[in-house]
């Protein structure tokens, strides 16, 4: 039988907007949005269970969670709420960012046309690294492609009438992947290996990628750089959409650093230092504008 459970978001909050800024593609299979409902199947305890969450107005930030597929006891209450704060960023409290672009006629223009937009995160580090990884050097859409398959693949799956939607691929699940499967579903073979190591050492409790939330930036981005498979957008990307800090702009982000360029109506390309310069003003919130960017790509394409 169904659960259903309240949270409550620090306000202002558009559900709407944020589930576009997880989903980022209309691709995307699993994180879902009907106009009026997000859903995600979350691997609890090795079991599928799915997660929907609807709001009933932008002004209370109220937000009605349903779960299905698990007993809503206190642990399992506890895993859903914890993957929601990260994937809508409901306690970030954005008044702070909203006061410093009222001051900004730019930034303003930008900010007030997704206000309510939370930055969101991947439930885990390890999805976050995942996501860097299979994304490198591709485009954004084949990039999800290919995360829809390995979660189909690696993911646990929730199963409504004739359709079953798929979990993220877990660490345990993948660690057991055989390198020429994983070539098949489209991954390269140097990112094939890279992820069955990267979760086999999860998986093992040989490497805690949660304790990077614990130490700097500088210190997070040396560490993830021992990783195979990881550089310099992968570590940023992890920083930005792992750990949830905000002041980081991924600079080799090429998608983020055009339409960068094109908000600030600049002559010349930019490459990764001209980013840093270009947001030195905005250094504290490089990140939220980041996402602030994603969703005007987003409303172009006619998504939001």
């Amino acid at each position: 039988m169904p659960a259903v459970f309240w949270l409550q978001a620090q306000p202002p909050f558009r559900l709407d907007l944020t589930a576009w800024a997880i989903r980022r593609r209309p691709e995307n299979k699993m994180d879902l949005w009907d106009g009026t409902r997000y859903r995600r199947v979350l691997a609890l305890h090795g079991k599928a269970a799915e997660i929907s969450v609807t709001q009933r107005a932008p002004v209370t930030a109220r937000l009605r969670v349903r779960v299905v597929g698990a007993a809503l006891d206190a642990s399992v209450r506890a895993q859903v709420t914890s993957a929601l704060d990260r994937l809508l960023g409901r306690r970030i409290d954005l008044r702070p960012f909203y006061g410093h672009a009222n001051q900004d006629p730019r930034l303003s223009d930008l900010v007030h046309r997704f206000y309510g937009l939370k930055p969101p995160r991947f439930p885990s580090v390890f999805e976050a690294l995942v996501n860097g990884i299979a994304c490198q050097q591709l485009s954004l859409a084949v990039g999800i492609t290919l995360l829809n398959r390995l979660s189909e693949a690696y993911g646990v799956g929730f199963r409504e009438a004739d359709h079953v939607q798929y979990s993220f691929a877990t660490p345990e699940l993948l660690a057991c992947a055989r390198l020429r499967d994983l070539r098949k579903l489209g991954f390269s073979s140097n990112k094939s290996r890279a992820l069955v190591e990267l979760a086999s050492a999860v998986a093992s409790g040989c490497l805690d990628l949660e304790r990077l939330a614990t130490i700097d930036n500088e210190e997070a981005v040396d560490q993830l750089l021992t990783i195979r498979g990881v550089g310099r957008w992968t570590a940023e990307y992890v920083l930005l959409r792992g750990l949830g800090r905000i002041a980081v702009f991924p600079g080799d982000d090429v998608g983020a650093r055009n339409s960068l360029f094109h908000w600030l109506g600049l002559r010349k390309p930019l490459d990764y230092r001209g980013v840093g310069r270009a947001l030195r003003k905005w250094r504290s919130y490089a990140g939220l504008i980041y996402f602030h960017l994603l969703m005007d790509r987003l409303d172009a394409a006619g998504y939001v």
